[in-house]
């Protein structure tokens, strides 16, 4: 399975992007797709999860509210749409994805990565 990333960029405070994910390789729904970020010097976090058809997303508090992650089963393509950002969001956004059951919450449930895309927030 390959992941493509994209759309990171700089954005001001209470800014939005939006983040695609373009997968390839395997049929997208039967995969379970997810976001993670890592900042500098810190470890790569869960941020968002999707299940295969979309009826269950789950995300970490802290962007609860501000963050939606939705997929395109026909485009093979998942999102993260991004609003109200904060400094603190500045990381390494990466795309993520398992062909198992199992519902995606830390790094070890992952068998596949993007490359990451940069999203840095300005105060």
């Amino acid at each position: 399975v390959q992941l493509q990333a994209s759309g990171g960029g700089l954005v001001q405070t209470g800014g939005s992007l939006r983040l695609s994910c373009a997968a390839s390789g395997r049929t997208f729904s039967t995969l379970r797709m997810g976001w993670f970020r890592q900042a500098p010097g810190k470890e790569r976090e869960f941020v968002a999860a999707i299940s295969r058809w979309a009826s269950t997303t789950t995300y970490i508090d802290s962007v609860k509210g501000r963050f939606t992650i939705s997929r395109d089963n026909a485009k093979n393509t998942v999102y993260l749409q991004m609003n109200s950002l904060k400094p603190e969001d500045t990381a390494i956004y990466y795309c993520a994805a398992t062909g198992d059951v199992r519902r995606i919450q830390t790094v070890t449930d992952i068998d596949y990565w993007g490359q990451g895309t940069l999203v840095t927030v300005s105060s």
